[in-house]
């Protein structure tokens, strides 16, 4: 008996990151956050991120990588999606960018570091809306 509980939980937990790896977004609002991580050395408890207490002390390589977002969706949440990272895509003109999740919020959406919103912002009206309309798509990183 003990052996099948194992073999069910880790089922569940390989069915769970899976979940997350998988899950995208359609018709996602995405505002902008002035996190501008390149002024604080990519200190994640300078920014005061939620993702801090599981991912300030990675090295900074990995907090630099990508860009970085407030992951707003009602699931999944807290640290499950901590240094996950999303594809997104603006859906009036195509641009992409990938970013890495170092925080939450409670919008619905995305909340983008700003230097992410205008790289995919490539026609300026999501700036001049305050807001991009986007799909994502998790992804590896």
């Amino acid at each position: 008996m003990g052996k099948m509980m194992m073999s069910g939980l880790v089922v569940m937990l390989l069915c769970l990151v899976a979940s997350v790896n998988g899950q995208s977004g359609s018709n996602v609002r995405a505002t902008y956050h002035l996190y501008n991580p390149q002024n604080i050395g990519y200190d994640l408890l300078k920014a005061g991120a939620f993702c801090a207490t599981w991912d300030a002390n990675k090295p900074l390589e990995w907090r630099r990588k990508y860009g970085w977002t407030a992951f707003c969706h009602p699931s999944p949440r807290g640290q499950a999606v901590c240094g996950k990272c999303l594809r997104v895509t603006n859906r009036a003109t195509g641009a992409q960018a990938t970013v890495r999740v170092v925080d939450q919020c409670q919008n619905g959406g995305l909340d983008l570091d700003v230097n992410v919103f205008r790289q995919i912002d490539t026609d300026g009206r999501g700036y001049a809306q305050g807001h991009l309309m986007v799909n994502y798509q998790f992804v590896n990183c």
